[in-house]
């Protein structure tokens, strides 16, 4: 399949039947004088679902996605949707942007003017990105795989003919948080040639430090991340424990329900966020509500909890990486990595700590995260960098 145009067209079947469905919910109890502590919050979800159903508007968020330039083209049997914004610098270099879960692709859709256009923006031309900013397999507008093994290594593969056989481009960047961390990292250690450099916002939970036996040469930041990563799985990663093990189940229910599908997709971005416990703080309530319409007009969010299983099953083991990485820390993201780890294991040639953001970066500080992009990849923009 080669690469065609896509515009989103959802049916108003699909809409009808949600706001039938927003119309006629079972809500379940919930203990008097508790609020976020024991998951979703009654009382915000029911007034989220209230202005979802008598005021959200998709179909003007459906003209807003449409303005980004997207496309479909088939990659080793999916169909790969992704949006292809063009710089507007003199020689901008092509950057892949990979989102995770629970968000989608609109992760990017605030910073994505920042790169394309950064002399708009108070920034300097010379600093352009062609960005690309596909839906992972499973997510939104992409296809679901029929086959086990799509993984983060998969996913990679998959960028990597996206970008070199699909758009031409033969030496690019790429960044990305999230699943989008583990898949733009596999990108890097597989295909250092095709790298100009990776910016990560996040390294995931680095379990080969929690579960190693051997505390000898470790720093007290490291020491102090395999006694506070336990924890936080403890406290917060039930989800994940669910989605690495039986995701098939969670799926029925999710499917078939817009609530169950907000509620488990709220609270991350609540938890997540650096919000400070109000989520409009750091998100509108469109935003959050296009984030979980994607999932819901498309069906996916059976098939994005897929990836947690494969990723715990199939993951193969990735070495040190030696294509230079920028690494910038938000402090209210999951689990800061110590920096000794990440200069054992990654090429780390820019390390900042943000001022302020959590986990959904892109949507919560898309200037600050541009800006820092932008600065980690100015030194890497030679000429035979450039002339791709």
């Amino acid at each position: 399949m080669s690469v065609e145009p896509f515009h989103i067209q959802v049916s108003d079947k699909v809409l009808d039947d949600l706001k039938y469905r927003l119309g006629h919910v079972r809500w379940p109890n919930q203990l008097e004088g508790s609020g976020w502590e024991r998951g979703t919050d009654i009382t915000y979800l029911q007034s989220l679902v209230s202005y979802w159903r008598d005021q959200y508007d998709w179909r003007a968020q459906e003209t807003e996605l449409n303005r980004f330039s997207q496309f479909h083209c088939g990659i080793d049997g999916i169909d790969i949707h992704f949006v292809h914004e063009r710089g507007r610098g003199p020689r901008p270099i092509p950057i892949i942007l990979t989102h995770g879960w629970p968000d989608s692709y609109i992760r990017y859709q605030k910073i994505i003017p920042f790169l394309t256009d950064p002399a708009h923006h108070g920034g300097d031309p010379e600093d352009s990105f062609d960005v690309i900013v596909p839906s992972l397999p499973g997510f939104g507008f992409s296809s679901w795989p029929k086959h086990s093994g799509v993984n983060n290594y998969f996913v990679s593969e998959l960028w990597a003919k996206l970008m070199t056989e699909k758009l031409g481009y033969h030496k690019f960047a790429a960044a990305g948080g999230d699943v989008g961390s583990g898949v733009t990292r596999y990108l890097a250690f597989n295909h250092p040639e095709l790298l100009i450099g990776i910016h990560l916002t996040d390294i995931g939970i680095i379990r080969s430090l929690m579960t190693s036996q051997d505390n000898a040469g470790l720093s007290e930041k490291e020491l102090q991340y395999k006694k506070s990563a336990p924890s936080w799985i403890s406290n917060e990663g039930g989800y994940m424990s669910i989605q690495s093990t039986k995701p098939q189940t969670l799926s029925y229910g999710l499917s078939d329900s817009p609530i169950g599908v907000a509620a488990w997709i709220i609270e991350k971005f609540l938890a997540w966020s650096d919000c400070n416990g109000d989520l409009q703080q750091s998100f509108s309530k469109d935003e959050l509500l296009t984030n979980i319409m994607i999932y819901w007009v498309t069906n996916t969010i059976g098939s994005s909890v897929q990836i947690y299983y494969e990723n715990t099953h199939s993951l193969p083991p990735m070495e040190r990486i030696d294509v230079p990485t920028g690494l910038a820390l938000f402090p209210a993201d999951i689990l800061l990595p110590p920096k000794e780890w990440a200069e054992r294991n990654l090429n780390i040639t820019r390390w900042t700590t943000m001022p302020r953001g959590g986990h959904f970066t892109a949507m919560e500080e898309p200037e600050l995260l541009a800006k820092e992009i932008r600065a980690f990849f100015r030194p890497y923009r030679t000429k035979s960098n450039i002339d791709l």
